[in-house]
């Protein structure tokens, strides 16, 4: 097997502003691992927030060995044994090329190769960053009528009180969605006791990591006497901590390129099923190519919240759908998405 990177620059639509940053780009580190003809590709996307710039994921990615390994379904079952040393994002990166490569040469979808009979299909939540009420209103409006049932809306602006009023103009634009609140660990716990009623009063469904993350203890004794549903998300970032959370909140946010990849999330769902936690899948701001392994778990998933190909001027990637609320894992072979200029 042999392996190349590209890295391009995806720009967002429009700026997305959440409680700690704002983001209007970020670089993707595309892995192509060739074997017999065929080829598999990942994506690995950087990330302020967890350490990861362009340079270190080029490094990363160009040191992993691959040629040592007869075919891709040896390096497959050689990631899932050994003990990662390099961040989740790139061995996530590394397994969906895998994937994708396996998958072509079994010619099968990846949720096949995965135990499930058929491709999963999702509403996935659509993000609304922290914006003007006339705007997150318009975008409310939009979405809804372009089938979205699920919006996420951010929080934790300076003044909580721009929050609840963003939250209320999109109940109004969007009566019959879904609405998922997310702060980012933006709140105190005083913040959060006297915030969560109100919003439960507006009809949020649940809400991701409302306090700091760092104190998982504090925010299991929240979400026991919270009035809606709490997601860990910033707190439950791979198997130990979704362990540790299991049965004392509502939720665990599992992205891929945080835990270290698809079968990473798999040994999650596991370990927190029948503790009365529930699966959500999320995403890093990527391209389709980036979502699509996640695509394929979908039908595990209490929430999903998938759109970060959505939130792109233009995704250099197709195959998994959202512009109509619902994305799909594809029927053809490994993960299923193209590219003009890359088979």
């Amino acid at each position: 097997m042999n392996a190349r990177l590209r890295t391009v620059r995806l720009v967002l639509a429009e700026p997305l502003r959440i409680s700690r940053s704002t983001m209007a780009a970020r670089d993707a580190v595309w892995l192509t691992v060739e074997h017999d003809g065929l080829r598999g590709h990942g994506e690995a996307v950087t990330s302020v927030y967890y350490g990861l710039d362009t340079p270190t994921l080029q490094r990363l990615l160009a040191a992993v060995d691959l040629g040592r390994f007869a075919d891709p379904e040896t390096a497959l079952e050689a990631l899932r044994d050994d003990e990662p040393s390099v961040p989740p994002a790139v061995t996530a990166a590394v397994e969906a090329a895998l994937l994708d490569l396996v998958g072509k040469r079994a010619n099968a979808p990846v949720h096949r190769l995965l135990g499930a009979p058929a491709a999963p299909v999702a509403a996935t939540a659509r993000t609304l960053g922290i914006t003007s009420l006339t705007h997150a209103a318009a975008q409310a409006r939009r979405l809804a009528a372009s089938g979205f049932q699920v919006l996420k809306v951010k929080a934790g602006s300076p003044d909580p009180e721009d929050d609840v009023e963003r939250v209320r103009v999109v109940r109004d634009a969007a009566p019959g969605a879904r609405l998922l609140l997310d702060p980012n660990g933006a709140w105190t716990l005083r913040q959060a006791e006297k915030l969560l009623p109100r919003y439960a009063e507006l009809g949020v469904e649940a809400v991701e990591q409302p306090l700091a993350p760092g104190d998982p203890e504090t925010l299991a004794a929240l979400a026991e006497r919270s009035p809606l549903p709490v997601i860990a998300d910033e707190d439950a970032v791979g198997l130990e901590d979704a362990r540790r959370l299991a049965g004392r909140v509502h939720g665990v946010n599992v992205k891929l390129a945080k835990c270290g990849g698809v079968h990473a999330a798999l040994r999650i769902a596991e370990a927190i099923e029948g503790s009365g936690t529930a699966l959500m899948l999320g995403c890093l701001t990527a391209s389709s190519l980036g979502l699509a392994p996640a695509v394929h778990l979908a039908d595990r998933a209490r929430w999903t919240d998938l759109d970060g190909h959505l939130l792109l001027a233009d995704d250099p990637w197709s195959g998994i759908g959202g512009a109509d609320g619902f994305v799909r894992a594809s029927d053809r072979p490994g993960l299923g998405v193209t590219h003009a200029d890359l088979a």
